[in-house]
């Protein structure tokens, strides 16, 4: 694998790495009320556009017949994106 690609690589590992630390670290964190609504509306994006993907899959994979094939590093990341993003829109929404 060339050298430019590793470092692409590595650097997209790195930014993974870093959104799934603050999708924890958000989670744990204690605050107020007004940032409890904000992580609380952000978990509940994030949960129910997953489990829609999710479940999307299972329905296409049955209609298609074929075998259920995921791959959990890929999910996790796309939570992460998907946590991030919702968590920044909630804040500027409600000014947290």
């Amino acid at each position: 694998m060339p050298a430019g690609a590793m470092i692409f690589l590595g650097g997209v590992l790195v930014i993974f790495a870093v959104l799934d630390v603050i999708m924890l670290v958000s989670l744990v964190m204690p605050g107020d009320e007004r940032g409890q609504v904000i992580v609380w509306k952000a978990s509940a994006f994030t949960l129910s556009a997953v489990m829609g993907g999710n479940l999307l899959d299972v329905i296409v994979n049955f209609v298609k017949a074929r075998p259920m094939v995921s791959n959990p590093f890929v999910e996790l990341e796309v939570a992460a994106i998907l946590y991030f993003v919702s968590l920044m829109y909630y804040r500027k929404r409600h000014g947290g």
